[in-house]
């Protein structure tokens, strides 16, 4: 018999979806019946998400300063919170979760006020603009890098780490096997929806300066934008590179088990994933992101010597080319790297998320689940 019906709201990114995914599984598991809201972005995410339904409500994003566009956007953001509120006087969820981004405003705001429990839960170490605009409607907060006990809403915060989906925990414990000389190489690069143009310029023109010995040894991954991939697969081939270039790879968890090294950006579910499974990584955080939180969420995993991190206005060809080089002939210190990296993993992310989640929608007060989250 379910416990009744939990709505998940989140951006139609997979920085929002994935986390939201790994609950969604865990509170399945526990009997509960899950809805997904959610923008016209998803389709491309959302399609193995295990939701009994996925409701996509109107939303907007706020930008720019022009009166017209954001009297639009607001006026969509309205039309959305009415389609939350007709949503949930049907549904009668007992709580309502948002994983981040604009399309989430909409249905926590109906949320609060029709008085539903709420949660939202932010991946990053700096809180998105979105999630600050509900920070203090909402029940409360659970964070995966935010710092506990800190700023306005400490009260509210409970830190349970970036659940990771299960086709992520299926990887985790894959032990790390170092590549030896004259071994293939795997290496693995992806930059998020917004990161993978500077990769698609850089990456080739590093691994041409590689010597014959080392690009014979190479076996490469690398997501790339649509309107790149042609030129990026055309460039490997002229080189003789073995490498597989795709816009997005469903069996990214495997390929990043599978990877000796991983160049990537530093969104917070990347990192999150990363360290769960346990890889070396250059962390290249994205240069434009909103308030730095790339950045930050690299951080942790830098301070505990499992990646580096490097800006990319200081990562040039040349310098690829060296460090690749470099990881290519050292594999004991990729293997320390590696452990390194998987110490500051949390694969039960998920597990924590879900207990505060349950604890919210059954009335339990903060003290309460603070003291019952023990990570």
């Amino acid at each position: 018999m379910s416990k009744g019906i939990i709505v998940l709201c989140a951006g139609g990114t997979g920085g929002h979806l994935f986390p939201a995914e790994a609950l969604a599984h865990e509170l399945i598991e526990r009997g509960w019946d899950i809805h997904l809201v959610t923008d016209d972005r998803a389709e491309r995410f959302a399609g193995a998400f295990p939701a009994k339904e996925i409701h996509v409500v109107r939303s907007a994003t706020i930008g720019g300063r022009n009166p017209i566009s954001l009297a639009r956007t607001f006026w969509t953001l309205w039309q959305g919170n009415l389609d939350s509120r007709k949503l949930f006087r049907r549904l009668k969820p007992k709580l309502v979760a948002g994983f981040g981004g604009y399309p989430t405003l909409p249905p926590l705001y109906a949320a609060t006020a029709l008085k539903i429990p709420t949660l939202i839960h932010e991946q990053n170490a700096v809180m998105g603009r979105a999630n600050k605009a509900l920070a203090g409607r909402v029940s409360a907060i659970a964070g995966g890098f935010l710092p506990q006990g800190e700023g306005p809403y400490a009260g509210k915060i409970v830190v349970t780490g970036n659940p990771v989906r299960p086709s992520v925990l299926a990887e985790v414990g894959k032990p790390y096997k170092a590549s030896q000389a004259h071994q293939p190489f795997h290496f693995l690069v992806f930059g998020g929806s917004q990161g993978a143009s500077y990769f698609s310029e850089a990456i080739p023109a590093a691994i041409k300066l590689l010597s014959p010995d080392d690009r014979a040894r190479l076996v490469l991954t690398q997501q790339a934008r649509a309107e790149d991939e042609a030129q990026v697969r055309a460039a490997y081939q002229a080189m003789g590179v073995k490498a597989d270039v795709a816009p997005f790879f469903k069996d990214m968890p495997r390929r990043m088990a599978d990877a000796h090294f991983v160049m990537s950006r530093s969104g917070a579910s990347t990192v999150s994933e990363i360290a769960a499974i346990g890889r070396p990584a250059i962390l290249v955080p994205f240069p434009h992101a909103l308030d730095h939180d790339q950045a930050a969420n690299a951080a942790a995993l830098q301070a505990a010597g499992g990646a580096d991190v490097i800006k990319q206005s200081e990562l040039s060809p040349e310098r690829i080319a060296t460090i690749l080089s470099s990881a290519m002939h050292e594999p004991t210190r990729l293997a320390f790297i590696a452990d390194k990296a998987r110490s500051t993993g949390k694969p039960d992310a998920a597990r924590l998320l879900a207990d505060v989640t349950e604890a919210i929608a059954t009335g339990q007060s903060m003290t309460a689940i603070k003291k019952g989250v023990r990570p």
